[in-house]
């Protein structure tokens, strides 16, 4: 499966190469004979992301390397730094496009426009569009943001292209020349581009939150490996390149269960998201349910009732009550909404605390991580 992944990102990327190559050929000559600048910069941009996709097949050659002592969950990661590079490349293209563009307002020079270069362009329109959803929708069929975001270059590059042919249209009839004011505007547009490469990939980098679709899939998956699990909390997913995530989740089970039947469980759990979600689950925490104690669920109602008397509560889960050592135990989620999540939980330990002054509290502070 990954070795298919890789094969179709290093076609798609093959075929965006030879395509924008010759596009930049053609309209390089093209800008220079008609003495553009807008068909010149576009042309500076289609050699970009040609750069660009020669920089995805490296991050992929380079992700696809196998685990090794040094890198024991592969180089997957390799994938968001590939996208920071290409993230770069557009920015560089879009500044020296934005400088060569305003130089050409200061000393301008009147275009030659011919009906060869607007054909070239217009094909170029169409040619681009055509690229842009093919290698878009492959990004998203294997899950590659730099495919992705190579195709969606490839459709603002088409409007670019499209406004050089507005540009040129406005000069053949009423003699107006706005190419190098056209210029500055598909710099920013380059520029922009860039910038939101670069910011998607530096949050991902960092660690987003887990997809709520995903989550509640993965939760589903946990609690149907066995009738008697209650429920599924605290899911983590760490993201080590796209499709390739180590988890962790805690379940809760009776408190009649011996350890072999937890570790029966355990594995059915992780063997079932590995086969489903592809998530490699590395640990599989327990919190126990109150079986044997009547009065457990009693008093489970009431601390739930003060828990969530504080808006910025977001859920209770975990509750144990070992009536025999009056200790009582559970966790909390705290929303990130909150002006001030310690004290929201300070508040919610002496509350509950107030109302049970014999039992022995105990509150794990738990943030909201998923769904």
């Amino acid at each position: 499966m990954a070795q298919d992944r890789e094969k179709i990102i290093v076609h798609t990327s093959i075929i965006g190469i030879i395509a924008n190559i010759a596009l930049a050929i053609f309209k390089a000559i093209t800008g220079l004979l008609s003495h553009s600048i807008a068909i010149v910069l576009d042309a500076v941009n289609n050699t970009t992301d040609a750069l660009s996709s020669v920089v995805t097949i490296i991050g992929t050659k380079l992700a696809g390397k196998p685990a090794d002592k040094k890198h024991p969950f592969g180089h997957g990661r390799a994938e968001y730094i590939t996208a920071l590079v290409i993230a770069v490349i557009i920015l560089y293209a879009g500044i020296t496009s934005l400088v060569e563009s305003v130089k050409k307002i200061i000393t301008p020079s009147e275009p030659e426009y011919k009906p060869l270069s607007l054909i070239i362009v217009a094909v170029a329109v169409v040619v681009k569009i055509a690229l842009g959803l093919f290698v878009k929708a492959r990004g998203k069929r294997v899950n590659s943001d730099s495919l992705v975001a190579s195709g969606q270059d490839a459709l603002m590059d088409s409007i670019i292209s499209v406004s050089t042919l507005v540009a040129a249209a406005v000069f053949l009839i009423f003699g107006i020349s706005l190419e190098a004011y056209l210029g500055v505007i598909i710099s920013f547009m380059i520029i922009k581009a860039g910038v939101e490469i670069l910011r998607e990939t530096l949050s991902k980098i960092l660690g987003e939150r887990i997809d709520a679709s995903i989550a509640h899939a993965i939760k589903r998956t946990v609690v149907s490996a066995d009738p008697e699990i209650r429920g599924a909390f605290d899911l983590v997913l760490n993201n080590y390149g796209p499709d390739k995530h180590i988890g962790s989740v805690h379940i809760e089970v009776p408190d009649t269960w011996t350890a072999d039947k937890i570790d029966a469980v355990a594995r059915k759990i992780s063997a079932e998201v590995y086969e489903k979600h592809n998530v490699a689950m590395a640990a599989i925490g327990i919190y126990s349910i109150n079986t044997k104690d009547n009065s457990a669920a009693h008093i489970r109602s009431q601390v739930s009732k003060i828990v969530h008397e504080h808006k910025d509560i977001l859920q209770m889960h975990g509750f144990y009550l070992d009536e025999e050592k009056k200790e009582m135990r559970f966790d909390i989620i705290v929303s990130f909404d909150s002006p001030d999540m310690k004290k929201v939980y300070d508040h919610v330990v002496s509350d509950v605390r107030e109302a049970f002054p014999d039992y022995t509290i105990e509150v794990q502070f738990d943030t909201d991580i998923s769904d």
